[in-house]
């Protein structure tokens, strides 16, 4: 696979996290941060958590940054905007992305038209709330939850809306500008013509909604598209259930897997003619709930695991973080990079296992770290580098 060059106007989640995972490829990614301005200089998330190995670099910060490179550039000055221009044309970028507010793309000097002159074969990809026809929308994932209705399909039933423990919204524009980004390149291999895309946090937060926003015209029952707690609206029994000594989550995805489970000696007390379809279980589905807590809160969760496992019933126990990470399944994939301390910090692993991907990826960069070698590669001097640093266009 092509190395390619990255080059993102990036802060906060959504974009950090989609190309961190062109860095994941081995890719090289330089990030732009604004210079000057009110308050802390460049991602506000670089100051979100606790202190991991300097004031700019702190907890919040690291695991979406890991791999990249970092610049500081004054766009609101032309001669930054000449820069950005100047750094496209020679370091052969191939994507130019950013998830600024789209109201600012043409005075920052940003937009397609103008990055496209540098390089017509650019990809330029953007993240924001709804798109350009919104373009002063902020784009804050809790926000955008509550907007495309997954905090009302959230929480327990009876409880109030609730987000849900990961940003996920911000997380899933992210992979849908790498995915984008992916398929604009494969497109210029055959017309050699660069790409503009624009994806909306909202629109790709509603397209996750397949389970749920077809009902409405299928004229579904209102507690069809609310919050059920931890219970599958469909499937029947799919729950949390407690044990003698925690918790199971099981889940019976069909019929077959129903009479697999009554088959135990355990379960066999839940079974009924009524109950051998999941039509027939979602009728009851109260009762039913009532007679399975009843049957696992008999014996531990091992017990019931075990059992669970010879008969091929899907269940797992509830766990925590600390807990996930050292699942076999998991443990050796984990990514990994080097504190400047030297000791390894292990991190979430990649979405797919991909052959010849760097499983340690470099620390994450100082605000501004990389900005002189950068621009000493565009073929500046170092007379012009101290020039523009001391003018405030770079940092």
């Amino acid at each position: 696979m092509k190395r390619r060059t990255v080059l993102s106007m990036e802060q906060a989640l959504s974009l950090p996290s989609a190309t961190l995972r062109f860095a994941q490829l081995g890719w090289r990614v330089i990030r732009v941060e604004s210079v000057g301005g009110a308050g802390l200089p460049g991602d506000p998330n670089r100051y979100i958590g606790s202190r991991v190995a300097d004031d700019d670099r702190r907890s919040y910060f690291i695991a979406p940054n890991v791999g990249k490179e970092a610049i500081a550039l004054n766009l609101k000055d032309q001669r930054g905007r000449d820069l950005l221009a100047r750094l496209i044309r020679e370091l052969d970028v191939d994507v130019f992305c950013c998830n600024t507010l789209p109201s600012r793309y043409e005075p920052l000097g940003i937009d397609p038209a103008t990055l496209r002159r540098a390089r017509p074969g650019l990809i330029w990809a953007a993240i924001s709330a709804m798109g350009p026809e919104y373009p002063d929308a902020p784009g804050y994932d809790p926000v955008l939850q509550a907007m495309a209705g997954y905090m009302e399909v959230t929480g327990d039933k009876d409880g109030p809306p609730m987000l849900t423990g990961i940003p996920v919204v911000d997380l899933k524009a992210g992979d849908e500008l790498y995915s984008s980004v992916l398929l604009a390149l494969l497109e210029r291999q055959e017309t050699g013509a660069g790409k503009e895309i624009h994806v909306s946090m909202l629109q790709a937060a509603a397209s996750w909604l397949i389970t749920l926003l077809p009902l409405i015209d299928f004229g579904c029952k209102p507690e069809e598209i609310t919050r059920s707690g931890n219970e599958h609206r469909k499937f029947i029994p799919t729950n949390v259930y407690p044990a003698r000594d925690g918790y199971v989550y099981l889940a019976i995805g069909s019929d077959v897997q129903w009479r697999r489970l009554t088959a135990m000696p355990k379960f066999a007390a839940v079974a009924s003619e009524a109950r051998q379809t999941n039509e027939g279980r979602q009728a009851g589905r109260e009762q039913l709930r009532r007679d399975m807590v009843a049957v696992t809160m008999q014996h531990t969760v091992d017990d019931l695991l075990a059992d669970l496992a010879v008969a091929t019933i899907p269940a797992t126990r509830i766990h925590d973080i600390r807990q996930a990470s050292e699942l076999p399944a998991l443990h050796d994939k984990l990514t990994r990079t080097t504190m400047p301390d030297g000791r390894t910090l292990r991190m979430q692993p990649m979405a797919v296992d991909v052959a010849g991907a760097p499983g340690t990826l470099g620390f994450a960069p100082k605000y501004g770290q990389h900005t002189r070698e950068v621009l000493a590669e565009a073929g500046l001097s170092p007379p012009a580098i101290e020039e523009l640093a001391a003018a405030g266009v770079i940092a």
